[in-house]
């Protein structure tokens, strides 16, 4: 981790925003997997164990994905920081900026995608988690809003400069859905582990 800090506050092109949302989401997904983890087992919550046993198995692979996500959006940009040196009038420019500019703007999608699936998950622990970690679901549920809010700047930086708007479109369309139907979803989940908090 503070090797990731340390390089992410460096003058480097990468780890940068996408990484960094990626680690939120991450983070996000282990909460996620610690509030299982205290609930698991419990007389009280026994009629969602089976339920609480697939989240055991599934949170520990999205966290990992989630993980793999920071390497694969510094692996998509490295490309476009290479055409970024080109001289213009070198053979193919256009056509190798497109396509550098396009896989810099699909691995903070697919990052975008990665953390709304924890979406559901986290409205299902504030329902069926341990009342004694529901502020860590609370949390969970801020750090993946974050994430989804961070990582689809990334995408609008680089569509913004594809040329194939009919794609630049696309991608930015399915982005702002995942974005605010997500955010909202999961602010609620905040307000409601707030209010239970509160009164």
């Amino acid at each position: 981790m503070k090797g990731f800090v340390e390089e992410l506050s460096s003058g480097a092109p990468t780890p940068g925003g996408g990484g960094a949302s990626a680690l939120m989401g991450a983070l996000s997904s282990a909460l996620c997997n610690m509030v299982v983890n205290l609930t698991t087992g419990k007389k009280k919550y026994a009629e969602y164990q089976d339920r609480l046993d697939e989240y055991l198995v599934l949170l520990k692979e999205k966290t990992s994905l989630l993980l793999e996500d920071i390497e694969k959006d510094a692996k998509a940009f490295a490309p476009l920081a290479e055409a970024y040196s080109l001289d213009k009038n070198t053979p193919g420019y256009e056509e190798i900026m497109e396509e550098a500019v396009l896989n810099a703007a699909t691995a903070p999608l697919e990052i975008t995608r990665d953390i709304y699936s924890l979406v559901p998950i986290i409205e299902e622990l504030n329902v069926i988690g341990s009342r004694l970690a529901i502020s860590d679901v609370a949390v969970a549920a801020t750090a993946a809003g974050a994430a989804l809010e961070g990582a689809v700047m990334n995408i609008y930086i680089n569509t913004k400069f594809m040329k194939n708007r009919e794609v630049a479109a696309a991608m930015n369309k399915e982005a702002m859905m995942l974005v605010q139907d997500g955010v909202n979803r999961l602010k609620k989940v905040y307000d409601s582990i707030y209010k239970q908090m509160t009164e």
